[in-house]
């Protein structure tokens, strides 16, 4: 089954110039998500972990059914101001605008490798901040998957660059 299939593209949204990769496409078809599923459950064998890590909130879909198959806990990287308890935060800029993201301290330990997993990898801002959160946490990023990388972007490139450990599943053009 090729997932490419069942995105749907949409320009100027959310703003003029952007051509946003729609999900929703995908996650409303039962067997091309369950692919999905597979295929990331497929690519997380590759690494070591011990709890799964996902960025609010698109993230949140894929990476609760990964943990609840795998049976590890997961982690909800979620936008300021979300989550009661503690937090660590992280500023970032994304493509278009900037934003914080936050995790409970109490979440990640030093003994922990998390798994993070995202819907889609653009400039990587919103990635290397869910990174920085995992390591003042005391924790380690065992890797990063993504549903859908928008390689001319560069976002992956650089999270190799800066030795992350990287899966796409899908790559389109971000323009």
């Amino acid at each position: 089954m090729n997932l490419k299939n069942f995105i749907r593209s949409i320009p100027d949204y959310p703003k003029k110039g952007i051509l946003f990769r729609d999900i929703t496409t995908l996650i409303k078809d039962e067997n091309a998500f369950a692919e999905t599923i597979n295929q990331i459950l497929d690519r997380s064998k590759k690494f070591n972990f011990t709890k799964i890590a996902a960025i609010e909130s698109r993230g949140f879909v894929f990476a609760s059914a990964v943990s609840y198959l795998l049976k590890k806990p997961f982690i909800m990287l979620r936008k300021k101001n979300k989550l009661p308890a503690e937090v660590h935060s992280i500023d970032f800029k994304l493509e278009y605008g900037t934003a914080t993201i936050e995790v409970h301290k109490d979440s990640i330990g030093s003994k922990d490798s998390v798994l993070i997993i995202d819907d889609l990898i653009a400039t990587g801002g919103t990635a290397e901040a869910a990174a920085k959160l995992v390591e003042i946490s005391k924790g380690k990023v065992a890797a990063f998957i993504f549903v859908i990388n928008l390689f001319d972007l560069g976002g992956s490139d650089s999270l190799i660059k800066n030795n992350y450990k990287v899966e796409n599943l899908i790559n389109f053009p971000g323009h």
